[in-house]
């Protein structure tokens, strides 16, 4: 216990004074928001990864895919190396980073007030973002919470009241800056713990083999009578991982807080070197925590596996069961690895909410004359709120008959990435998308994942079949996106010929490049 301690007190001490140290980088709303467009590709890589991977993952989402899809659940963290990480920045990184500077928007929704010339389309952008990360954050200190219950035996209201006040402090001091420097220490601490922890959760199961071999031998009627389905290379329902992988790889091209990171890249060699890094992160990080939860059905007779009243498995007490024995030093590094994991993401969700609600929804509509003064604090005061907002929910989800924490993130990324994802790919790409095709996207996949959630929640009596699942609902708004903008697009309006042509000016601007990016004989 008090190894655990010290870690704990060492870790917030070095949290806090970063961001304490980051003052100086907060003055305004260009470094508070975006440090001031300098930030290099590590800082930018490992920020981008630890806002992807939080206790979301470690706890709800690979306890419940690992528990349902056995060894396959891999293919969860190898969809989000490759589509989530190492295609997200090939395909957004640059031209996220020059039409945004061109267009000098600093959030999702300003560019798509400037992309498409559409004040009131930033004003909804910015509503739809400020509702769905509340239940995302949520779901963070779900996770975390158990977590510390089960190391230090602390009541789940104080775990979620530390790790509130916690992230406000430094959030607020430090800004963007502060965010982007402690996600770079957490990054580390993740790398290295997820390593430890797999290494000696399968040393209690006899190694590699002899996990594998104990997966092999397991059966449930219920989901398959397949002999060692759960040892198989795509699990007892393919589809239903293909929905998990969509939503979970895919959905980060959309997610504000995700993208947000390429508007803050220093330089393009930045970019090379920060696909590099963040993808090498996904593949250790989202591909060890999936790995590791696949072997989750191996501790069935634990105790420490709880059931609700309809003797159906809690979920997101699978992972905390499976590392409950391990040596008290391992337990300490979870606890670092997994606060690590979701104060890293937390920071990156009420700053891309309180700057959203500052820049997009209330300077210029609810409040005419903003000075940058104003901004700042109104953006400092806005995190204490979300904070105070998600930690409310937090404690009522956690008694909640669909407490699950993969369900809250489902509703979540399926409406924001549903919502964003196409309008923001085809905006940067495609001259011809319209603004009224935004609108159609926008508010199908949010009426879409509202009712679905709604339905889930009792309130509405609703049966969507296959898309009744959040995860699966959420995918389906992604694709359903990456087709309306260009239907919509062709039988609407083509947008102003001249404002167009000034956005994607950027592109063709000519720089001077160093002759290892071209031979000297090209045109």
């Amino acid at each position: 216990m008090l190894i655990k301690i010290v870690m704990l007190v060492f870790f917030f001490g070095l949290m806090i004074g970063i961001g304490l140290y980051c003052r100086r980088n907060a003055t305004d709303v260009n470094g508070f928001v975006l440090g001031g467009r300098s930030v290099g590709p590590w800082l930018t890589a490992f920020a981008y990864g630890t806002s992807y991977f939080s206790a979301v993952i470690f706890v709800g989402y690979a306890g419940q895919f690992g528990w349902k899809f056995g060894i396959a659940a891999t293919w969860v963290g190898i969809g989000n190396a490759i589509i989530g990480s190492l295609l997200a920045w090939v395909v957004l990184g640059r031209r996220t980073r020059i039409m945004t500077q061109h267009l000098s928007s600093a959030t999702m929704p300003e560019f798509f007030a400037k992309r498409f010339d559409s004040q009131a389309l930033k004003i909804i952008a910015s509503v739809v973002i400020f509702i769905f990360l509340i239940p995302y954050t949520a779901s963070l200190y779900n996770g975390l919470s158990r977590l510390f219950e089960m190391a230090f035996g602390i009541p789940y209201f104080w775990c979620v009241l530390g790790m509130s006040v916690l992230t406000a402090i430094y959030v607020i001091a430090g800004g963007y800056m502060a965010t982007a420097i402690n996600d770079f220490i957490q990054g580390i601490i993740m790398l290295v713990g997820i390593v430890a922890v797999i290494a000696a959760v399968l040393g209690k199961n006899g190694g590699f083999i002899g996990s594998l071999n104990g997966l092999a031998a397991i059966t449930d009627e219920t989901v398959s009578a397949t002999p060692g389905i759960f040892n198989s290379f795509f699990g007892p329902d393919p589809l239903s991982l293909l929905g998990v992988v969509i939503l979970t790889s895919l959905g980060t091209w959309g997610l504000p807080q995700m993208v947000g990171k390429f508007y803050a890249i220093k330089s393009e060699g930045d970019i090379s070197k920060g696909t590099i890094i963040s993808t090498f992160f996904a593949i250790i990080v989202a591909g060890g925590c999936y790995f590791l939860g696949g072997f989750g059905r191996l501790f069935t007779g634990d105790p420490a596996i709880q059931y609700n009243a309809s003797g159906a498995i809690v979920y997101d007490s699978i992972v905390p069961a499976m590392l409950s024995n391990l040596p008290e030093i391992l337990i300490a590094v979870v606890i670092i690895l997994v606060l690590s994991a979701s104060m890293s993401t937390l920071s990156s969700l009420v700053l891309t909410s309180s700057s959203t609600m500052t820049l997009d929804l209330l300077k210029g509509h609810v409040i005419k004359q903003m000075d940058e003064k104003k901004q700042l604090l109104i953006m400092r005061g806005l995190i204490v709120v979300f904070i105070a907002i998600s930690a409310i929910i937090a404690i009522i989800q956690v008694n909640s008959p669909v407490a699950f924490i993969a369900q809250a993130m489902g509703v979540s990324w399926g409406a924001m990435a549903g919502a964003f994802l196409a309008p923001f790919l085809y905006g940067l790409y495609w001259k011809r998308a319209t603004k009224a095709s935004c609108w159609v996207t926008i508010l199908f996949s949010s009426a879409f994942m509202t009712v679905d959630m709604l339905s889930n929640l009792g309130v509405l009596n609703v049966k969507l079949g296959l898309l009744q699942s959040p995860i699966n609902a959420g995918a389906f708004c992604m694709l359903a996106g990456l087709i309306l903008v260009p239907v919509v697009s062709l039988i609407t309006k083509a947008p102003a010929k001249a404002k167009v042509d000034a956005a994607f000016s950027c592109y063709d601007k000519m720089v001077t490049v160093p002759q290892r990016e071209a031979l000297a004989d090209e045109k």
